[in-house]
């Protein structure tokens, strides 16, 4: 992979769920070590996007590329194995399992024993609370924690891309914050992030670009620091409650 091509690149997708259409043409690409941030209303086709990303979805038309490699063949694992990370919506973490299982779980596809024991000291470094909770069952954490075992559990995969899907819904404004400061960090340490963010002001403020999602359509796309002063993004999605 050169360092000009994307790590991950949606081309020209779409896609449908019978006879509805949810994408048109949808094209957008992550470059390495970007934050891209895609926002949208309700029924717009973000979360269908990640799914399509993951394989979960496959979709009528165009390709996705993952460093230059088509997955449209691939299945689920064969994607994560190319370098893709996911922190779903609500985390979904196994709750009656301990926190170090859920972070093993990250390691899933993954073989190198040694490797594996490596990387989970590294991301407990990172994430020291995570740390302190490794015996106690992942129910029983908080809605912030749980977001951090989460991220911390996508680590494990060793990504070079991790799709993000509403990484602060239900968290107090000091977890929020918590948070976006851990995908920075995750960041600046090389892994690019693709994310859905509700509240848009957060998402555009720690993302270099975005991408603005409407009825399956990409309608507007920039810089960041350009989207946010943008009349029509201030309108539609810094004016009040974003939609998931």
């Amino acid at each position: 992979m050169s360092e000009t091509q994307p790590i991950l690149a949606l081309k020209d997708i779409d896609t449908f769920y019978g006879p509805v259409q949810a994408h048109f043409g949808l094209s957008l690409h992550v470059g390495q070590g970007e934050i891209v941030s895609l926002l949208g209303g309700n029924a717009s086709g973000k979360s269908t996007t990640m799914k399509i990303i993951l394989g979960l979805v496959k979709p009528a038309a165009g390709d996705v590329l993952v460093g230059g490699i088509s997955t449209l063949k691939l299945k689920t694992p064969e994607i994560v194995r190319l370098g893709v990370g996911t922190v779903p919506e609500a985390r979904r973490l196994f709750g009656a399992m301990s926190v170090r299982e859920n972070l093993l779980m990250g390691a899933f596809v993954r073989n190198d024993k040694a490797g594996i024991t490596a990387d989970l000291d590294r991301v407990l470094g990172l994430f020291p609370r995570v740390a302190q909770r490794l015996d106690q069952q992942a129910g029983t954490l908080s809605g912030g924690e749980q977001q951090m075992v989460a991220m911390a559990r996508a680590l494990m995969g060793r990504p070079r891309v991790i799709i993000m899907d509403e990484p602060t819904m239900g968290l107090s404004p000091l977890w929020v914050d918590r948070v976006l400061e851990l995908i920075r960090q995750i960041n600046g340490q090389g892994v690019a992030i693709f994310m859905v963010e509700q509240n848009a002001s957060l998402a555009l403020q720690i993302a270099h670009r975005g991408y603005v999602l409407q009825t399956g359509r990409i309608v507007l796309e920039g810089r960041a620091a350009d989207l946010l002063t943008d009349a029509r993004i201030r309108d539609a999605y810094l004016g009040g409650a974003e939609a998931a």
